[in-house]
């Protein structure tokens, strides 16, 4: 597995926490999506804010997952990441468009990568909470990364390892649990 450079990491966190108008933010969180991911075995970027025939909805990152035996194997071939760089956790609205674009373009993962997370509660299915439960009754499974849970990754191993926990989480509770 790739080793994944402290050094880099932090410095793409700190970008990531520093920024301060909201294009900066966007972009700073999108940039680090642009430089963890591709560290594992099989994922590479394959578009960067790309709108829609009509433009009226935007993909932050798309990645295209070749399903490497030693990466994200358990994930289909595209993924959809939504970067959401905000002060407070994302919310029912934000989350319940990201589930809608996905369903759009016929996805059924994506990767909502929130530095707050999200609002609500798991075990109660509350706010954010709720549309993510109502997402995997249809079929539609988001997994909610925070920045800060990366931070002391050291491996690509220990990435992909993250993302299947997170999945395993969301489909036996139902939800996702912080």
């Amino acid at each position: 597995m790739a080793r994944i450079s402290q050094k880099r990491l932090q410095a793409a966190l700190l970008r990531v926490s520093s920024a301060t108008t909201v294009n900066d933010k966007g972009r700073a969180l999108e940039d680090f999506a642009c430089f963890l991911f591709p560290h594992i075995p099989g994922v590479e970027i394959a578009e960067r804010n790309a709108l829609n025939t009509f433009q009226t909805e935007e993909v932050d990152v798309a990645l295209w997952n070749s399903r490497h035996g030693r990466g994200l194997y358990f994930l289909p071939n595209l993924l959809l990441v939504e970067a959401k760089n905000w002060s407070n956790p994302c919310g029912s609205q934000e989350v319940s468009y990201f589930v809608n674009r996905l369903r759009n373009r016929g996805c059924d993962h994506g990767i909502l990568l929130a530095t707050s997370g999200i609002t609500g509660n798991g075990a109660d299915l509350t706010q954010a909470h709720f549309e993510i439960a109502s997402a995997l009754q249809s079929g539609i499974r988001i997994i909610v990364v925070m920045p800060a849970e990366i931070q002391s990754i050291r491996r690509s191993e220990e990435l992909a390892t993250l993302l299947k926990r997170k999945l395993c989480q969301l489909v036996v509770s139902g939800t996702t649990i912080p």
